[in-house]
């Protein structure tokens, strides 16, 4: 449960549009987050609390317009939740160590899960990890 500290806190530290996804559950709009087309090796990251949640090696471009990936870094890196807003049901997708909402989980993702996690690129900060280039 968060306080109104808690929620200022969050003000302070996020863009509006990352507290509107991630504090909120609103959507970013199709193709236009900062990670959908990015190809770049290394961890995607929550941008809340910095938690490790997917790995580069497992996106893959789904059409969609959010980053997607098959798995989550790590057991226990995400939790699920069942949603049932908007007329709809689907599981939604949260931080596991600081709840912030990351997008939803689908079973129409290929090999070697069948899962596509379509995350918003709000809720991300990414760790580079490509070789720096010599000199």
């Amino acid at each position: 449960m968060s306080t109104p500290n808690d929620d200022r806190a969050w003000r302070d530290k996020l863009s509006p549009e990352q507290y509107a996804v991630t504090r909120e559950g609103a959507t970013e709009g199709a193709f236009t987050g900062v990670y959908w087309d990015h190809h770049g090796a290394g961890t995607y990251r929550c941008v809340c609390c910095g938690a490790e949640l997917f790995a580069s090696d497992d996106k893959f471009e789904s059409g969609s317009g959010w980053p997607s990936f098959t798995q989550p870094a790590g057991d226990g890196a995400v939790d699920e939740h069942p949603d049932r807003s908007h007329g709809m049901v689907r599981t939604e997708v949260r931080c596991h160590v600081c709840d912030a909402h990351l997008g939803h989980v689908f079973p129409d993702g290929p090999d070697p899960t069948g899962l596509r996690f379509c995350i918003n690129s709000a809720a991300l900060d990414f760790d580079d990890i490509s070789p720096e280039p010599s000199t």
